[in-house]
């Protein structure tokens, strides 16, 4: 089911701000989508349950916490280092918190499960409706290129994508406004024009702080990030996408 900004609004009991006037907006003519409404990163952490019986969900848990985390402190101290490192960073101090002894083959086995993953079931229909409507699309991830251009070739993906945007590029990582820039200046558009799809409430929110339009694919279920801003629709999946895209965009003036 789809929950528009209002539906949101209106199921967390918040209160609705009137409005004196609205404009139609830009029709949105390009999406941006993060790595992961696109590629399923469960097979990772089903290998973390296999590796560590018993300790797989902790042992998850505590790797994607401080896999943020490290990306987030090092754009801030500006010691920048890429998804790849932080996220084998991250792993290695979860391991070593949680006592658990972590081989260099069973590392390395982790981080490579990065390189094989493959699309969520609705992607390809979903992809395939946007350019035929001649909607155009791009990646921008803080994963790697490596990793999204993996993803790609992994789901048969080729083609679907005019571009493939990895923050490596900028050495920082969402949710820092530069990231965002990056489908603007790819695209030519204005971020008006550009709709921001993301798996993470803290990357709906981000996107949306930044001014585009943003529709968060919660895939795992979760509540609204409280960080001062709502995303403009929040849906389990991309079934619906294509028919938010097409649809006309009201904006508040007043």
């Amino acid at each position: 089911m789809l929950l528009t900004r209002s539906a949101t609004v209106a199921a967390l009991a918040l209160p609705v701000l009137r409005t004196t006037g609205a404009t139609t907006t830009p029709r949105l003519r390009a999406v941006a989508f993060d790595a992961f409404p696109i590629l399923d990163p469960r097979p990772v952490f089903a290998l973390a349950e296999q590796l560590f019986p018993g300790r797989g969900v902790e042992l998850s848990n505590a790797w994607r916490t401080r896999q943020f985390e490290y990306q987030w402190l090092r754009a801030l101290a500006r010691q920048y280092a890429d998804f790849w490192q932080t996220t084998e960073d991250a792993l290695v101090f979860s391991a070593q918190l949680l006592k658990l002894e972590l081989t260099a083959e069973q590392r390395d086995q982790l981080m490579g499960a990065y390189l094989r993953l493959r699309a969520w079931p609705d992607v390809a229909t979903a992809l395939e409706a946007l350019k035929k409507a001649g909607v155009r699309l791009a990646f921008v991830s803080n994963a790697t290129r490596q990793i999204l251009e993996a993803g790609i070739r992994n789901a048969r993906l080729e083609g679907l994508f005019d571009h493939v945007l990895s923050t490596d590029r900028i050495r920082t990582f969402k949710p820092d406004p530069r990231a965002y820039q990056l489908a603007v200046d790819a695209f030519g558009l204005s971020r008006e024009q550009i709709l921001f799809v993301p798996f993470a409430g803290w990357d709906a929110a981000g996107a949306k702080a930044f001014g585009y339009t943003t529709y968060w694919v919660n895939r795992l279920n979760l509540p609204v990030e409280q960080l001062g801003v709502m995303p403009d629709a929040i849906a389990p999946g991309l079934d619906e996408l294509a028919a938010f895209v097409d649809a006309p965009r009201i904006h508040s003036t007043g």
